[in-house]
């Protein structure tokens, strides 16, 4: 299935009869390959836009908390971990995926990863922790990202926070507030990909 993050439909069915896998591109992992739940309606992205993604972090991702608010199959959390990001929380909606996430933690033996089995609206509507660089990267066409942009500046960003958006090319540019400085952009196949730091 996928070469970087899984992504469902609402109610997309998970079955273990075929697994694929993730491979991390970079770091103290680099080469690993982790088992990825093959499942209806999961969206995968691809390599390339992962690589272009972590240079655009080169400087940024060591040392830094990361959220991953939709984590599918953990493609950009387990990336940044091997890359030494400092801890990695990953929201996942779907209990299956949610479960695979954890048995690639534990492959990995990351401590500094936390996974949780969550609806992401949900949670970023609770308590709010400060997190240095923030993946975006919901299923198409259900307007979550912009939803989840809006509760992000409820206290969920550090400092000068980076903060990764992915959407369908069709759908307009997410709004974003004014202090949000748009300093990479990139479009590949059916995916806009976009980086903003605050200012």
């Amino acid at each position: 299935m996928n070469k970087a993050r899984a992504r469902k439909r609402p109610n997309a069915s998970i079955t273990t009869k075929a697994q694929s896998s993730i491979r991390l591109i970079a770091g103290q992992h680099r080469g690993r390959k982790l088992p990825v739940l093959s499942a209806d309606g999961l969206r995968p992205t691809t390599d390339r836009v992962k690589e272009t993604l972590f240079n655009w972090l080169m400087t940024d991702i060591q040392g830094s908390k990361c959220l991953d608010c939709f984590a599918g199959a953990g493609s950009l959390g387990f990336e940044a971990v091997s890359r030494h990001a400092e801890s990695v929380t990953m929201l996942e909606l779907n209990e299956a995926a949610a479960q695979q996430l954890k048995a690639n933690q534990q492959l990995l033996k990351a401590d500094n990863i936390d996974v949780i089995n969550t609806n992401t609206l949900s949670y970023l509507a609770t308590s709010k922790t400060a997190f240095d660089v923030v993946f975006v990267d919901p299923p198409f066409r259900q307007q979550l990202a912009q939803q989840t942009i809006d509760l992000l500046t409820q206290g969920w960003l550090a400092e000068h926070a980076l903060v990764y958006v992915e959407t369908e090319t069709e759908s307009p540019a997410p709004q974003v507030p004014a202090n949000w400085q748009l300093i990479k952009e990139k479009t590949a196949g059916q995916v806009a990909y976009r980086l903003y730091q605050l200012t």
